[in-house]
């Protein structure tokens, strides 16, 4: 699992690091918001763990862009224990708040507990539009027609309608497809998603793949 790190003291970044390094987390390192969404552009995470107060954009609205922009779960990390700031914390839509100074224990903890609940949220059967999946069965249907589509491709349009109206990442794309040691390159992605993309159109689903340039893509309903 890959977890970012958002903070400008080095020190709780640094200590942070150490304790989900220790326990197998992948750990990404970013020292205030726009560094973490310039990462966010080539990398995929599971998890980001940000500092509420950070010079320029604050945690509060950092968090609003990875819940609901990215799909990324938060947890907010702070030294204020007031319940004002939890309750904005809550609202911008973070999963979880750990107040500063912390145990370790208490850190992992929280993350897996976060990592376990964002697991659960995946949907075996999703729908968008006049498109429907199942993925226990790799069955697709656009509107009363079933339609046969190539694993990868199928993986592909699965993951973009699980986030249907958010912004998926071409690293959680190439990583989800082909795993995180992947070889693929962006040219094979974009092919896959041109060749789904004629095949939603021949079919008539009422749904569309946008590109998001330097970010990835987004499905969209149809309106």
């Amino acid at each position: 699992m890959k977890v970012l790190v958002v903070d400008d003291d080095s020190y709780i970044q640094q200590l942070v690091a150490i304790h989900l390094g220790k326990a197998s987390y992948t750990v990404f390192k970013a020292d205030d918001a726009e560094q973490a969404l310039r990462l966010l552009e080539d990398q995929h995470v599971d998890l980001a763990i940000v500092d509420v107060m950070m010079p320029g954009m604050d945690g509060f609205e950092l968090t609003r862009i990875l819940t609901q922009d990215l799909g990324i779960p938060v947890i907010l990390l702070t030294a204020k224990s007031q319940l004002e700031d939890k309750e904005k914390g809550f609202l911008s839509g973070t999963e979880d708040y750990i107040v500063k100074p912390f145990e370790p224990k208490e850190l992992l903890f929280r993350v897996a507990v976060v990592l376990r609940r964002s697991e659960r949220a995946v949907q075996e059967h999703l729908q968008a539009g006049n498109l429907s999946i199942n993925r226990r069965n790799f069955e697709l249907a656009i509107g009363n027609e079933t339609v046969i589509l190539p694993l990868k491709e199928f993986e592909i349009l699965s993951l973009l309608v699980s986030r249907a109206n958010l912004a998926t990442p071409r690293g959680l794309l190439m990583d989800y497809v082909w795993g995180e040691d992947h070889e693929g390159s962006e040219m094979t992605l974009n092919t896959h998603i041109n060749r789904i993309r004629d095949r939603l159109k021949r079919y008539g689903a009422t749904v569309e793949i946008h590109t998001l340039r330097g970010i990835g893509y987004k499905l969209e309903a149809l309106k």
